[in-house]
């Protein structure tokens, strides 16, 4: 039976992209090790761009399609710190314990990869190439009830230059599935 809702957010993960140029000039796309990203609150996103009409005979005569982007959030309890140093390439100062935030950091691209669970089954989803922005900083004071405070940063997911590959998924009970935060998981 086929699922009818969503719900829930759990198993979070990412690796970094490395994108190597061949002897030719193609790029290619691997991964580093997957590794789970703690404390999932909420994720969103929304599909860039749109189609282009062509008129012609006084009708649409074509449409192109737009390059698939998509844009969104991931909302967690707190970026963890291997976050910042492998993915936004933060520096940690071992003498003194700062994690320290440079203006010239380049953010490396990661896989995002994440598990929603329906009313029959669970889908394990990836987008294969996301540009993170660099988290904010926020904070609140205590009043009468202890509310955690949340991390968001925002994303892009875009085609992996080697493939197009933008986003997949997996159902419960595939091999994709049961290996999904094994390895990468890409089309045969």
């Amino acid at each position: 039976m086929a699922n009818k809702v969503k719900m829930g957010l759990k198993n979070v993960h990412y690796a970094v992209v490395t994108e190597t140029p061949d002897e030719a000039g193609e790029i290619q796309t691997t991964y580093g090790t997957i590794k789970a990203w703690n404390g999932a609150v909420n994720m969103e996103t929304s599909i860039e761009g749109s189609n282009e009409d062509f008129y012609a005979d006084d009708s649409v005569y074509f449409t192109a399609p737009a390059p698939i982007n998509y844009s969104g959030s991931f909302e967690s309890a707190l970026i963890p710190e291997d976050i910042l140093l492998s993915v936004f390439h933060q520096t940690k100062d071992e003498t003194t314990g700062l994690v320290v935030e440079k203006n010239d950091d380049v953010t490396s691209y990661i896989a995002l990869m994440f598990e929603i669970a329906g009313d029959t089954s669970k889908r394990r989803y990836i987008f294969y190439r996301c540009m993170m922005s660099r988290p904010n900083v926020n904070g609140a004071t205590t009043e009468d009830s202890r509310t955690p405070q949340t991390e968001t940063v925002e994303f892009t997911a875009s085609a992996r230059p080697d493939d197009g590959l933008v986003k997949a998924y997996a159902e419960e009970g595939t091999t994709a599935f049961a290996n999904f935060f094994k390895t990468v998981q890409v089309p045969a």
